[in-house]
């Protein structure tokens, strides 16, 4: 009644004001101001009756109380979980907008499942300069229609044909991680971050770019300068409006990094088909076999890749698709491995469980890995599972709730942001007692039998669930069998000092520093 008062009131203003047309300019301000007021009030009285965090002020919400620093503000998040673990959700106010935080199977099944509820929150629209409206960023008809072509290009047997180039850049790892053993400890985060972007450079793009050999490339540099500055720009509030972001120094070193960025992804993608059109008109010549015996990448396929309607892909439409790749597939799988091998650095006796398997599987070879032997490696995919459980690379999955909806018995108002929480989810002692212990076994098949199908969601879920799980599972157990196939891996550092910080990716602050020993020193 209220907010239906306000509206008449500011209809009556508007009335009175039609004297002049500055008066009538002023009078539909004042219309705004108040409908948007209205709105608010709205929204306000809908969300009443949901568990709240005190704290809140008008208009303002819960700004004054949050922290602006992003590992403070993850770790007051995640305080917020714990204090209301017995709840199903709870509810902030970011200013004027609701957002409502979900850490329990039963309500986020609701969401994930959820063919409506697919729009990405607000915040992923920073990405957008970078990525365009790919698959990460785009919603509604675009979304479903790239997702159906897109499928495809990840099937088993396409993935297959990267696998060279994973124990290929696994191998100069190695290599350059050689250097560390049997010295001090050492924070190995960069090491494993530029491998998986050699590798997500080389299966994406079909360019060997040598981050690992030359990490001070402008590509590389400008690829992690942009995700910092994505990250920056999505926790400070002036910056986000385009204009008032160019006004800063930030804006405009934004501007110059993603033309390097995309630059380079352009003449790439220009390069490559290029090449498919001389392949083309050399067939039957000796000529054509030089692209032929290339590796394929993803750009190739979507380079031939076409909808229902046998429409190709657009140069613009390609570029989001392999900037998107680029941005996905490399920093997410780089956490996960860096938080795996300090789970085991911390956990001898779980390596030692898997240094046994590697043997069983590989024997005292350094053959690179088939396809057969990942296969094989059973314990350390349930070690890769409970390190993604106990550090999930994406610790929070934001969607924008576009109607009205019942979740966990609550009414919850469209326009809300619906934040599902990972790292909380997965430690719900109700389906993984003692959370904070580290046992794959949790991922043996008769231990999975029964547990909630939402209660580990590492790769999200439903209808927007990961497409390149497979390829990443795929790449992380390539490179952590080749690693501890030559070490033996040692951490003495605690939980405490790791520094979690959860933006995008999760990601330790302070780095993930360890001790590597030589594997079987004392049989050499």
């Amino acid at each position: 009644m209220m907010a239906v008062w306000l509206v008449h009131l500011g209809q009556k203003l508007l009335l009175w004001g039609a004297v002049s047309a500055a008066s009538l300019a002023g009078a539909t301000l004042i219309l705004n101001l108040l409908q948007m007021l209205a709105n608010y009030v709205q929204k306000w009285l809908h969300m009443r009756p949901l568990p709240t965090i005190g704290g809140a002020y008008p208009f303002v919400g819960h700004s004054l109380i949050l922290k602006p620093d992003p590992r403070e503000f993850f770790q007051q998040l995640i305080s917020y979980t714990e204090e209301n673990r017995h709840r199903p959700l709870f509810k902030l106010w970011l200013g004027p907008v609701p957002v409502v935080a979900m850490y329990n199977a039963e309500v986020v099944e609701v969401i994930l499942t959820s063919s409506k509820h697919i729009d990405k929150s607000y915040m992923y629209k920073f990405l957008e300069p970078w990525l365009g409206l790919g698959l990460l960023t785009s919603t509604g008809n675009k979304w479903r229609s790239r997702r159906k072509m897109l499928t495809p290009t990840f099937h088993f047997t396409i993935l297959e044909e990267f696998l060279d180039v994973m124990n290929e850049q696994s191998n100069i790892l190695v290599n350059k991680l050689e250097k560390h053993v049997n010295q001090e400890v050492f924070d190995c985060f960069m090491y494993i971050a530029l491998c998986a972007l050699d590798i997500i450079c080389e299966t994406a793009m079909g360019k060997n770019i040598g981050a690992q050999s030359n990490n001070d490339s402008e590509y590389v540099r400008a690829v992690y300068r942009m995700s910092d500055m994505v990250h920056r720009r999505m926790k400070t509030p002036w910056f986000w409006l385009d204009f008032s972001f160019l006004l800063f120094k930030e804006g405009w070193e934004h501007k110059r990094t993603l033309k390097i960025v995309h630059n380079f992804t352009n003449n790439v993608i220009t390069e490559r088909a290029n090449e498919i059109k001389r392949n083309e008109k050399c067939k039957g010549d000796d000529k054509g076999t030089t692209f032929k015996n290339k590796r394929k990448a993803f750009l190739d396929l979507l380079l031939n890749v076409t909808d229902d309607e046998g429409k190709k892909l657009s140069h613009e439409d390609i570029r989001e698709e392999v900037d998107t790749f680029m941005f996905e597939g490399h920093d997410t799988t780089a956490a996960a491995i860096n938080w795996t091998l300090y789970l085991l650095g911390t956990n001898p006796e779980v390596q030692k469980t898997l240094d046994n398997e590697l043997d069983e599987v590989f024997g005292k070879s350094d053959r690179p890995a088939t396809l057969e032997d990942l296969k094989k490696l059973k314990y350390l995919e349930c070690v890769i599972k409970e390190s993604l459980r106990i550090f999930p690379s994406v610790p929070i999955i934001a969607r924008y709730l576009n109607q009205n909806c019942e979740i966990g018995g609550y009414s919850i108002v469209k326009g809300s942001q619906a934040l599902i929480v990972p790292y909380a989810l997965h430690r719900d002692p109700k389906y993984f007692p003692d959370p904070e212990e580290f046992k794959p076994e949790r991922f043996f098949p008769e231990n999975v039998k029964g547990r909630h199908p939402y209660a580990y969601v590492p790769f999200s879920a439903g209808p927007r669930n990961c497409i390149g799980q497979r390829f990443a599972m795929m790449e992380e157990k390539t490179i952590l069998s080749c690693i501890l196939r030559h070490f033996w891996v040692e951490s003495n550092q605690k939980r405490e000092e790791l520094g979690l910080s959860g933006e995008l990716i999760l990601r330790p602050t302070k780095g993930i520093w360890i001790k590597l020993k030589r594997r079987n020193a004392d049989e050499s």
